[in-house]
């Protein structure tokens, strides 16, 4: 008997969760859903997973920090992760830790099982035609120093020169378009 590829969705916006599942179980997908990092964990480890979608900007975590675990229990494992909160530095991470894929919310089903699928990179992908603005750059460049400070506001916020506080609330906002 032939059995269904694993799927782990791990987000923690239930809509979203919701209609993943309900999409990806109509591709014939066994769907996994968790909200939080822990449920992931556990979910995995009962059957490890031969994919997955990670949000980057979970609440208590990110998917960046569990990309490594997930790997480790399932090291075959094919990750995208999904963002509403893309930069350059995190898409960069997110490779080098292992994820097949970086895709920027909203995203369709379709657009998520392509990125599993792809082999290589495209050399005919899109260039921008206009240099990102400077609040786009402001925005890369939090991006890059959280990270390069593990996530830790404080320590950010101490290498930016600002409030810990006026940080926060530049990280709550969206990203700045291009």
């Amino acid at each position: 008997m032939h059995e269904k590829a694993s799927f782990l969705v791990v987000d923690d916006d239930p809509v979203f969760r919701q209609i993943m599942e309900r999409a990806l179980t109509r591709h014939e997908f066994d769907v996994m859903v968790a909200a939080t990092i822990e449920d992931a964990r556990q979910l995995a480890q009962r059957r490890p997973p031969e994919y997955a979608t990670l949000d980057l900007k979970l609440e208590e975590s990110s998917g960046l920090q569990f990309l490594p675990t997930l790997l480790s229990i399932s090291p075959a494992c094919r990750v995208v992760i999904l963002t509403g909160y893309s930069s350059i530095t995190t898409a960069v991470e997110a490779i080098k830790l292992g994820a097949v894929n970086y895709l920027c919310k909203p995203v369709e089903v379709s657009e998520v099982l392509q990125a599993l699928d792809a082999q290589e990179g495209n050399p005919d992908a899109e260039i921008a035609e206009n240099p990102p603005s400077v609040n786009r750059l402001t925005w890369e460049h939090i991006q890059r120093v959280l990270q390069d400070n593990e996530g830790n506001i404080s320590a950010t916020a101490r290498s930016l020169g600002m409030h810990r506080r006026t940080l926060q609330r530049k990280l709550q906002k969206r990203p700045v378009k291009r």
